[in-house]
């Protein structure tokens, strides 16, 4: 089983995922599925492409907004909107720690308090005490 973390009613957050992972996905509901990693981060991820082949193969959306460092306003935007439609989100990146900075932003951007937004990160194990909220 993958490391699909929560975040809220809707979104989960997961670091690198595998091909072989949208079956699960799929089975917990997710309609759409985001990608925070760069293609060629590291040797061997999945590009970008096969992802969205496989998420597409069960039913799946894709998104690809890759972040390099901190998450730039094109990244944000892109993660606002899939969130806007209040429908389960999977969102990755080599940690997850990127997808729930990316989160964060998306949702204060959306009016979330910020930390309410830093609890429910911590509780998925991990710490945006530092993000500018």
């Amino acid at each position: 089983m993958t490391d699909f973390r929560v975040l809220s009613d809707t979104v989960r957050v997961a670091p690198q995922i595998a091909l072989s992972d949208m079956a699960e996905a799929a089975a917990l509901g997710v309609r759409t599925v985001v990608s925070n990693r760069p293609d060629g981060e590291d040797p061997g991820q999945p590009t970008a492409a096969e992802v969205a082949a496989a998420a597409q193969a069960v039913g799946i959306a894709f998104v690809h907004a890759p972040v390099s460092g901190f998450p730039d306003e094109a990244a944000v935007a892109a993660v606002g909107e899939v969130l806007a439609a209040r429908e389960p989100v999977l969102m990755f990146c080599r940690s997850g720690t990127r997808s729930a900075m990316v989160w964060a932003l998306a949702m204060r951007q959306a009016g979330a308090e910020p930390e309410g937004l830093r609890e429910a990160a911590a509780g998925a194990g991990y710490d945006l005490s530092r993000l500018p909220l």
